[in-house]
């Protein structure tokens, strides 16, 4: 059940026990985080519990809950947090009331997501079953084992099957958090969260979950420098050739500490680089699509549309339409 994009959308994170901490504090961050020009949040985020009791942490703290289940019962999205060795939930068993709560809140429309093992709460309340979905690589043996009817997929950051999102451990909650700030409200909304909460403002979902290094050792070292040169000629035809010589390093030893660093080739960095900027330019300026794909280093709208489609299954000007409606864009200009 989705609200209108004007109001506020009700989010409720079910914390059940061994909760992992992290986990638990992301969605109120990321959401908190989400406002308009004018401090408005766009979020209004309720930690819940079965029977409104206080859980364990995998901290060592307990959490006390201001609320039951019932919140599932008027969420506009439920969320639930990763949980950790000790709960009942890793070996295959979750509450009936919880169980029935959930597939309650799915079944009038509301948004279900989980973090890291939180995934395994929706597989036993049997929310996965026949779906794609992802959790963290470390469990992937267990899960496979206690849910096998579940299509998992353990290499990626998060997975966005429409009204069920899944995402890896840790960090990757916060990618799938702000990949739903981006979907409810727009790239411009996501990336001021993302600064507010300095983090990465977008890794892709289908990026890999283990990278060798993710950032530098020394900020300015490594491929960083040359990431930071590219992304500002995105309008130009940037070589894998002209990254390694920017970087003074041989394509061969570029592109593996590039690898080693994001998780991904620079050709596939590059490309994602390029649509982020196209779905930025979509959503703040009026700009015909030929001009946004010139923008944007995609070259023509034939381009943009088909690299669009695969990221996120739409074509420009239903993105456009989606994300601007009636709102004037801010930036104008020719190509």
């Amino acid at each position: 059940m989705r609200k209108n994009r004007a109001m506020t959308h009700a989010i409720a994170v079910l914390a059940l026990d061994h909760v992992v901490a992290f986990d638990l504090g992301v969605p109120t961050q990321v959401f908190h985080a989400a406002r308009d020009p004018d401090g408005s949040r766009r979020y209004a985020v309720t930690v819940c519990t079965d029977g409104g009791r206080p859980v364990r942490s995998t901290a060592g703290f307990a959490v006390w809950p201001d609320h039951d289940l019932s919140a599932l019962a008027t969420a506009d999205t439920v969320i639930v947090p990763g949980v950790g060795d000790g709960s009942p939930v890793t070996d295959g068993t979750v509450t009936p009331a919880v169980a029935e709560a959930l597939r309650a809140a799915h079944a009038r429309g509301a948004r279900i997501v989980s973090i890291c093992t939180g995934a395994s709460v929706l597989a036993a309340s049997g929310l996965l079953d026949g779906r794609p979905a992802a959790s963290h690589w470390a469990w992937a043996r267990r899960l496979r084992g206690l849910y096998p009817r579940v299509r998992w997929d353990f290499d990626v950051l998060f997975m966005d099957d429409g009204d069920v999102l899944t995402s890896a451990g840790v960090g990757a909650g916060i990618d799938l958090c702000l990949h739903l700030v981006r979907s409810d409200h727009g790239s411009e909304m996501a990336n001021a969260a993302a600064r507010r909460c300095v983090v990465p403002p977008w890794r892709d979902g289908g990026q890999a979950q283990y990278i060798e290094r993710p950032v530098p050792a020394t900020a300015g070292t490594g491929t960083e420098p040359t990431r930071t040169w590219a992304l500002d000629r995105l309008a130009e035809p940037v070589t894998l050739e002209e990254m390694a010589a920017h970087a003074r390093m041989s394509v061969r030893t570029f592109t593996r500490r590039f690898r080693a660093e994001t998780g991904l080739s620079p050709a596939r960095w590059l490309l994602q680089q390029r649509v982020a900027h196209a779905r930025l330019l979509l959503e703040s300026t009026d700009l015909a699509v030929d001009a946004v794909a010139r923008r944007c280093g995609l070259g023509s709208a034939s381009a943009l549309r088909q690299h669009l489609h695969a990221a996120i299954g739409v074509a420009p000007s239903t993105y456009r339409k989606t994300f601007r409606g009636d709102k004037p864009a801010r930036i104008s200009g020719s190509p």
